[in-house]
């Protein structure tokens, strides 16, 4: 492929990706505002329409700034790549660096450094004023700033050396290097899969045994019929950054641990905390959880594979805007124009994703179904849309696009069947 080709390729799938998400974005804000003023009968009993408007309210405020943002992200991609932003980095790191890892490490630090200032508005924007104008911001700047400090911080010491292991890999491993790059890449998965919940998590937020005695005994007896063991119920102090509420469970193999949000303790009742922690186990016992892994590890083996085939082909750089350094090593250039244009080729696949997480959703309800009382989980999600001001009349085509979970009226439709 010449790099001419290339070029008008990537442009063309640029163009028709901010085509398809303006268009389902505007389909999704107008559907949304068309529906404002009425409750869904299913949902007219149970949700006031001031808070089916605030909900109508929020979602089109949320697409208006994902909009935005689109278009400086678009903006940003092609200042870095046919601009010649990520050219002219390159060749200024070089005149002080040289060639060798110290240059590329520095060429990758760049492109994240600039990459975060330019969402870095948007973020505080979404933060401190569009949370925070319905109710939903708890945290200080203060917070904010030192949850930035911890996660520049997080990805030094992690990042780091994985990213020092893979540009090793990449340059002295041969041909095959994207075969034991993923090797080093699922077994870093795997770990954080162990750690997260217990060294980086407690690092943001402060994580107690539950202590509610009689939520614990039914918790306990629902694990104890699905067959789930845990290493422990907390409660995690989610109020300090926002109001929404949420359920997880997080690591992997003997580090498995229950977390609940304590704003969503605080808003359901017994019965309804152990519904959704059912649907959640669900998830677990029903193989989802390996299921996802598998997948992404499956993807991750072909984008390596296809970004080892890349990387030693000149029109991939000179298509997206660099000349391919002559003394020094690209590796690190070709992992940042890999990560920038691959969205945009893949981005017309979303529903495929959105299909599979919506099946498993559907079967981790009827799971939770089957080991609790549908209605209680009917009467817990209820609330959760509610409080979280998640709207009920999404535009059904950006809802196959974007959405995990199925639309409000059908999870609940297929709920109230099961039973």
């Amino acid at each position: 492929m010449s790099s001419l080709a290339f070029s008008v390729l990537f442009v063309g799938f640029l163009v028709l990706t901010l085509v398809v998400r303006f268009w389902l974005g505007s389909r999704h804000i107008r559907h949304v505002q068309a529906h404002r003023n009425a409750v869904p009968a299913e949902f007219a009993e149970k949700i006031p329409l001031a808070a089916h408007q605030k909900a109508a309210d929020y979602t089109v405020a949320k697409t208006k700034l994902g909009l935005v943002s689109m278009l400086v992200s678009a903006a940003l991609l092609i200042g870095f790549t046919l601009l010649g932003g990520l050219q002219w980095i390159a060749v200024t790191l070089f005149k002080f660096t040289g060639p060798g890892m110290v240059y590329q490490l520095a060429l990758l630090a760049s492109f994240a450094f600039i990459s975060a200032v330019f969402d870095l508005p948007f973020d505080y924007y979404r933060q401190f004023v569009l949370e925070a104008r319905f109710g939903f911001n708890k945290m200080t700047l203060r917070l904010y700033i030192s949850d930035m400090v911890k996660n520049v911080l997080v990805g030094i010491v992690i990042g780091l050396p994985l990213v020092w292991v893979i540009l090793t890999l990449m340059e002295k491993s041969g041909d095959l290097w994207w075969l034991y790059a993923w090797f080093v890449w699922t077994g870093f998965q795997l770990l954080m899969l162990v750690l997260y919940p217990t060294v980086i998590a407690p690092l943001f937020n402060k994580f107690t045994p539950l202590q509610d005695e009689n939520l614990r005994a039914r918790i306990e007896s629902l694990m104890q019929r699905v067959g789930f063991a845990s290493k422990g119920l907390f409660v995690m102090d989610g109020s300090k950054r926002s109001a929404h509420g949420n359920a997880y469970f997080s690591g992997f193999g003997a580090a498995k641990r229950i977390v609940f949000f304590d704003t969503l303790l605080a808003r359901l009742g017994p019965q309804e905390i152990e519904a959704v922690l059912a649907h959640e186990l669900g998830h677990f016992k029903l193989k989802h959880v390996i299921k996802r892994i598998a997948v992404m590890f499956g993807l991750s083996l072909a984008f390596l594979a296809l970004l080892g085939y890349l990387k030693s082909q000149a029109w991939f750089f000179t298509g997206l805007g660099v000349d391919p350094m002559l003394l020094g090593n690209n590796d690190a250039m070709a992992l940042i124009l890999f990560t920038l244009v691959l969205p945009v080729f893949t981005f017309l696949l979303s529903p495929l994703t959105s299909i599979t997480s919506r099946k498993h959703e559907f079967e981790a309800d009827a799971f939770a179904a089957r080991h609790t009382n549908a209605q209680d989980l009917v009467s817990a999600l209820v609330k959760l849309y509610e409080d979280n001001a998640s709207t009920l009349t999404p535009d059904p085509l950006h809802s196959a696009f974007y959405d995990s979970h199925p639309p409000a009226s059908v999870r609940i439709h297929h709920l109230l069947a099961s039973r």
